[in-house]
């Protein structure tokens, strides 16, 4: 086996999370084996290959000609619990490869030697007792009794492809959980189902805010009346604020030539992730001389940059763009709106001197937190995503990667912020300081990323007339304050339970006339509403009052007000809202008042 990497109770029981726990590791390790012994007893021609640990549980992707069912799951974790009482011990086995190798040809698991293939001189092997064996490096238990029967539960089967290829062997993957005690494993329980209920895409449907459609395919989100009106209001949140703060707007193409990525390092470090080539004809084809779906948008706004020779007078430059990328995700690997396969990042790279540089890394820090206060995303830490020294895959010199390093700790430093180091998480060409937020059920997302560049200006040969008469190169930061509107809009969906802020919401106010008689009068309403920006609509389905009250409760509507005969005498509106409740009888100029000063300051009516 290889190594692979808001609900009514919430502080009832602490789950650990699955970095701090080294038990837990050694706990899910030793179940996923546990697992694959019980499987090969039940089903004798069923082939092992890889079962790591992972947040949460663990799997195992199998080899088993009939497909698991569900009742076999129940089969195999009964057979797990019997495996568990035995009290076998875990040992480990170091061994020659050639012994590895006859070891493996005498099971006939033709996938273990291609894993052994892979492995580094001595072989680790691990035994449950003398019944059971795998290739791994660990980390285990001591002995089965140490993991609890009642505190695992296998969960689900899925298709997995061998080493992730497409044109390999189609696998079976067994998932399960495994936690300390069966407390922990009810809480999970219990956020699972909480996640199902706020599940973006199950919410994503009902609210009628986007679809996926199978023959424009999959990964692609077609974004709604609602959907849109709710990405346009984050854009044009994020477009006020940066105008404040001095960025330019531009507008780069869809596609660009191969040469371009190839200067810029993309083509050699991210092929696999782009778009296949379309080219103008065979013959350019046959000279890579076509185009792709642009994967990210800095090339382009290097030659906004580039098109004219600039001044130190006209730094530092920010040029900013809601760009639409397009990434090769696995479908296996697409979710939602999470991970898909076009989306729009709020792309912004800033062109500075030497002496500005700081300045500038903390301004980006500042708009980011401004954005993630105004949003109400309060729970989140920043990653410093260094380089891997002992890694081949980045560009640039050492001297580079160091002065980038330094600036994103002087930040992290200045700004006291909760921080950790992760190195080889940086991207190929530069550093990045990474927010990542934990949502309500307690998940970890990556959105907001600031990058330090001393390498793509290298690679693209950018330059500024100093003061002083002299050619200098500049810095590049990349920053993206949300991630992708895609990811953004999927979490906030969940972490608000479908139940957006006042400012947010794609429906402010719903009006509900009791009758035909109050119906011109609700959408006269209406009308002075949307002239004042407030997003308003007119029930006329006709409904039964009751019913027309249930509906716009479903749609998560955050104001409405049932008009009936007194309120058309009374010039007034019946103010119900989901934040606060009941606010009684209220004059329309004053409804709409408080409406308007709710949008200016994005705050709840």
């Amino acid at each position: 086996m290889v190594n692979s990497e808001a609900s009514e109770q919430p502080e009832k029981i602490h789950l650990p999370r699955t970095s701090e726990s080294d038990t837990l590791k050694r706990l899910r390790h030793t179940t996923s084996h546990v697992m694959a012994m019980a499987v090969q007893k039940l089903f004798p021609k069923a082939q092992v290959t890889i079962g790591p640990w992972i947040e949460n549980g663990f799997y195992y992707d199998f080899d088993q000609p009939e497909p698991f069912t569900e009742q076999d799951l129940k089969k195999i974790q009964k057979e797990m619990v019997k495996i568990i009482k035995r009290k076998l011990p875990v040992i480990r086995e170091e061994v020659p490869r050639e012994e590895a190798q006859r070891r493996i040809k005498e099971l006939g698991e033709p996938y273990k030697l291609e894993i052994l293939a892979d492995l580094e001189d001595p072989i680790s092997i691990y035994h449950l007792g003398d019944q059971w064996w795998d290739l791994c490096a660990g980390p285990h238990v001591e002995n089965t009794s140490e993991i609890n029967p009642k505190a695992i539960q296998l969960e689900s089967v899925a298709g997995a492809y061998w080493r992730g290829d497409a044109s390999n062997a189609q696998l079976q993957r067994i998932y399960g959980t495994a936690w300390e005690n069966p407390e922990q494993l009810q809480e999970y329980k219990r956020r699972k189902q909480e996640a199902l209920k706020r599940d973006h895409r199950k919410l994503g449907k009902e609210l009628g805010l986007f679809i996926f459609s199978d023959p424009v395919g999959p990964g692609l989100p077609l974004w709604t009346p609602k959907g849109t009106v709710l990405r346009t209001l984050l854009e044009d949140f994020l477009k006020q604020e940066q105008v404040k703060r001095g960025y330019l707007p531009v507008v780069t193409p869809h596609i660009g030539r191969v040469d371009l990525f190839k200067v810029s390092g993309h083509w050699q470090n991210y092929k696999e992730d782009m778009f296949p080539m379309m080219a103008e004809d065979e013959e350019a084809a046959a000279a890579e001389q076509g185009f792709v779906l642009k994967p990210m948008n800095c090339p382009f706004h290097i030659q906004i940059y580039k098109s004219e020779l600039r001044s130190y007078r006209e730094l530092p430059m920010r040029l900013a763009e809601f760009g639409t990328v397009y990434r090769y995700e696995q479908s296996g690997e697409l979710g939602g709106l999470t991970r898909v396969r076009g989306f729009t990042v709020d792309d912004s790279h800033l062109f500075v001197m030497p002496d500005q540089l700081d300045q500038e890394f903390l301004s980006v820090v500042d708009l980011i937190l401004s954005v993630f206060k105004s949003l109400q995303l309060k729970n989140f830490k920043a990653r410093l995503s260094f380089r891997d020294p002992a890694s081949d895959k980045y560009i640039g010199s050492d001297q580079a990667w160091e002065k980038a390093q330094g600036a994103i700790r002087r930040a992290v430093d200045t700004l006291g912020m909760e921080s950790f180091e992760a190195p080889g998480e940086a991207a190929f060409y530069g550093p990045k300081l990474d927010f990542i937020f934990r949502d309500i059920l307690d998940r970890e997302w990556q959105l907001g990323t600031v990058q330090v560049d001393y390498n793509l200006p290298e690679r693209f040969d950018l330059e500024y007339v100093a003061e002083d008469g002299t050619r200098q190169r500049p810095i590049m930061i990349h920053r993206a304050p949300f991630g992708s509107l895609e990811r953004l809009t999927g979490i906030l969906i969940e972490e608000y339970g479908g139940d957006f802020p006042f400012w947010l919401a794609p429906v402010q106010a719903r009006l509900l006339p009791v009758g035909d008689a109050q119906l011109p009068f609700a959408q006269e309403v209406a009308t002075k509403m949307r002239s004042h920006g407030i997003r308003a609509e007119v029930d006329t389905s006709g409904e039964r009052l009751g019913k027309a009250i249930r509906n716009a409760e479903k749609a998560k509507i955050p104001v409405m007000s049932v008009i009936g005969a007194k309120e058309v005498e009374a010039n007034s509106l019946n103010i119900r809202t989901r934040a606060a409740g009941e606010l009684g009888m209220m004059p329309i100029d004053l409804v709409v008042e408080k409406m308007e000063q709710a949008n200016r300051n994005r705050e709840n009516f």
